[in-house]
């Protein structure tokens, strides 16, 4: 990994109403990760977005809600690259050359397609089955050496380096012969940021299940786009179980929605789930639910307001994405350009001008 500048990439898909869940599980990430000195690009993933039938009014507004969480939550477009996928001609084409270097056995393993086409298999369409390539493209055209990710990509992540690592030893000696580092390969063994105290929110309805924007409940996550009001009111909604709050993290086992709230609350505080109990251990839920309603509050309810300001200005938005699609495409383009040339595509050269 020494051989590379250190960069990261990670992308937010545009398919409905973003909660709590994206909140703490990405883009509260995405913020602090802009500390680091690494050059951040955080991308609006909406060509993965239509591998499932997307209504186009309904996507174009999506993907400037996304936008606006990332620059609401504090993702500053300047210092990081804020872009939306589709802008960047790169990763479509990468995912293609990606295609001919991945094995269809590593797809036939990738358990989220069998989890999100179902029993109708037949029906389903070509591009959900390669979303993991196409995630490869999106972070390997950037030569992306960390990636955060949450429990359900970790699958795609490690096929991302099962396809880099292929790809260095199938084009070793052209990669060499085009003056790249042949031991390091052309593109980093991406490694993965593993997520803090809540990198997987569960549902307020029902701690053993994730909470997700397609659960059929309002009240099983908190939107980002909810008021005071409906926030407080989910949160004391959010089930529970009878008995005190333990002091200790091994009390938590067996009681997933017990569990749940303190790491919501851990995350939201940015302290440990045993900062939590240390706290609040012996507590009843009552009081504890009070005091995760206050801090759920003051944290969402700002980021929800400058949310609907940001998406009320879509020109707003639409330059910011704009001005990243550049600033992406200029580190893309060169890598895309030096693919071609390792597998051994004929390039076309610059403009002749004619005098």
């Amino acid at each position: 990994m020494t051989a590379f500048k250190e960069l990261v990439f990670s992308g937010v898909q545009p398919t409905g109403n973003l909660h709590l869940g994206n909140y703490l599980g990405a883009i509260k990430r995405f913020v602090e990760m802009q500390a680091r000195d690494a050059q951040c690009l955080y991308c609006v993933v909406d060509l993965h977005a239509i591998t499932l039938w997307q209504d186009p009014a309904a996507l174009k507004g999506q993907i400037r809600e996304v936008t606006a969480a990332f620059l609401a939550a504090g993702i500053d477009p300047k210092r990081s690259i804020v872009f939306n996928q589709s802008q960047v001609p790169q990763h479509a084409q990468l995912a293609w050359i990606f295609n001919c270097v991945a094995r269809l056995g590593w797809l036939n393993r990738m358990t989220q397609f069998k989890d999100k086409a179902g029993k109708d298999r037949e029906n389903a369409s070509i591009g959900l089955y390669a979303y993991p390539v196409l995630m490869a493209a999106d972070i390997l055209a950037y030569r992306a050496t960390h990636v955060p990710v949450g429990e359900d990509q970790k699958q795609h992540l490690e096929l991302t380096r099962d396809i880099a690592q292929k790809f260095n030893n199938d084009f070793s000696q052209s990669i060499a012969a085009h003056g790249h580092d042949e031991g390091a390969g052309f593109f980093p063994v991406t490694e993965p940021l593993i997520g803090g105290p809540a990198a997987r929110v569960m549902s307020l309805r029902d701690g053993t299940k994730k909470m997700s924007k397609s659960d059929a409940s309002d009240n099983s996550r908190i939107n980002l786009t909810d008021d005071a009001d409906v926030i407080a009111a989910k949160v004391r909604k959010a089930k529970t179980d009878p008995d005190a709050l333990p002091s200790e993290v091994a009390g938590l086992g067996g009681r997933p929605e017990a569990d749940n709230l303190v790491g919501i609350f851990a995350a939201l505080k940015d302290v440990s789930r045993e900062d939590v109990l240390r706290d609040y251990g012996g507590a009843q839920f009552s009081q504890f639910k009070g005091a995760l309603v206050e801090l759920a509050v003051e944290t969402l309810a700002p980021l929800g307001a400058e949310m609907k300001r940001l998406v009320a200005d879509p020109a707003e938005i639409d330059a910011v994405l704009a001005d990243g699609a550049e600033r992406a495409e200029a580190i893309a383009a060169p890598t895309l350009d030096a693919v071609k040339d390792i597998v051994g595509f004929v390039r076309r050269g610059p403009r002749l001008t004619m005098v």
